[in-house]
């Protein structure tokens, strides 16, 4: 009997709906949608139906992870969810943009990724920021999910022990101030068009490509 390769984030049932809704607001109307650490995969299999006829490509740097999204993607599945690739946030080139070796089906005009920046060091958030403005075309969009410090300060009490929590866990880890994400997003000609408060004392961080 087969092993069942997927795996389950209790959070995704809870902040999938809040969260579509805006990318439904902030998304190009076609093209291709980059999720860089995709984690379980489950957003991305609730997501590519729901956003076509955009394509949702999902990406992580965990082999188990990329077996998980590949699960999901054979339980539910759209033509519209694309296979998922390898990804590492911190590499000076990825996968798809390296011509000949990645062939797209539509071209990249938004990137999007969910708790991933707390639970990373800084350099994978600068490596994403990097990214994205290497492979949005102009106008293109990068969302951001997760909890943030706001002017050095915690929004809520939870959010505080959640980050201590983090910290002894790894020291390179940790809530982001968003002061600093929007500065670092600057050099990389992202410049920010919103910010949204979400559930459980989250930001939905939506950046546009100059």
């Amino acid at each position: 009997m087969a092993i069942d390769a997927r795996q389950y984030a209790p959070a995704t049932q809870r902040n999938r709906d809040v969260i579509l809704s805006i990318l439904h607001q902030v998304l190009p109307t076609q093209g291709t949608v980059l999720e860089v650490s995709s984690g379980t995969g489950e957003h991305a299999v609730y997501f590519a139906p729901r956003l076509q006829p955009r394509y949702w490509l999902p990406s992580d740097l965990n082999p188990v992870a990329q077996a998980s999204i590949a699960a999901w993607r054979d339980h539910h599945p759209t033509e519209y969810l694309l296979a998922p690739i390898h990804l590492n946030a911190e590499d000076s080139s990825w996968l798809v943009e390296q011509e000949g070796v990645y062939r797209l089906v539509e071209p990249i005009v938004a990137i999007a990724n969910i708790n991933m920046i707390h639970i990373s060091p800084w350099s994978a958030c600068l490596g994403l920021l990097a990214g994205a403005g290497r492979i949005l075309p102009p106008g293109g969009i990068l969302y951001i999910y997760g909890p943030y410090k706001q002017n050095g300060a915690h929004t809520a009490e939870s959010n505080a022990v959640f980050d201590q929590g983090l910290r002894s866990q790894n020291p390179a880890w940790g809530i982001r101030n968003l002061e600093d994400v929007i500065e670092a997003a600057q050099i990389q000609q992202l410049k920010l068009l919103k910010t949204v408060s979400m559930p459980a004392n989250n930001l939905s961080v939506i950046l546009q490509r100059n």
